[in-house]
């Protein structure tokens, strides 16, 4: 699996409610970033994606993946009920087929 197939795969794995996948994805030291909070750690992170986010009703609709020599980003939007919530650029740090760090930019 390259960079980018792993950073789909975790849209995928938490648009389907596929935790243990998406758990899989992450290195245990995952930290994600975004504008109201930070989780530290991989199963911090997958409790909250699956206990504790306001929707669990979205898709991610990705516009845009590019692949840099240390970073991956992804733009897209997230959406509901047939209509965008907001969009967002995520950079993430990828090694070893693993998601090491996640920062989260929204609009």
């Amino acid at each position: 699996m390259d960079r980018r197939d792993t950073v789909t795969g975790y849209y995928d794995a938490i648009d389907a409610g596929a935790y243990d996948r998406l758990a899989g994805l992450l290195d245990p030291a995952f930290v994600h970033r975004r504008p109201d909070r930070t989780l530290d750690g991989r199963e911090r992170f997958v409790a909250f994606m699956r206990d504790d986010r306001p929707r669990t009703d979205t898709e991610h609709v990705l516009d845009e993946v590019c692949v840099g020599p240390e970073t991956v980003f992804a733009r897209g939007r997230l959406r509901a009920d047939d209509e965008d919530l907001f969009g967002f650029v995520d950079v993430f740090r990828v090694a070893d087929e693993r998601i090491e760090s996640l920062t989260t930019y929204t609009d």
